[in-house]
């Protein structure tokens, strides 16, 4: 069983956007203290009254979170 939540963490053209890699879960937000909020609402909302176990997951999974940089403007190919 997992005990990580993977998300990949990403700037849209206007919000941050967080899309869980092992669960159908995808939000957004202004900000990535914005983002962090509505992500852990979105999981506990997707959660609720599931049986962690169906979805391979162990008790109080924690979250672990990749954020995608943009390329720096000097350094070119």
């Amino acid at each position: 069983m997992k005990k990580i939540i993977q998300v990949h963490i990403f700037k849209g053209d206007e919000q941050y956007v967080a899309e869980c890699l092992d669960l159908p879960v995808v939000t957004q937000g202004k900000t990535l203290d914005e983002l962090a909020r509505n992500l852990q609402e979105a999981l506990a909302l997707h959660l609720e009254g599931e049986d962690l176990a169906q979805f391979d997951l162990a008790p109080n999974p924690s979250v672990l979170a990749s954020f995608e940089l943009e390329p720096l403007a000097h350094a070119k190919a």
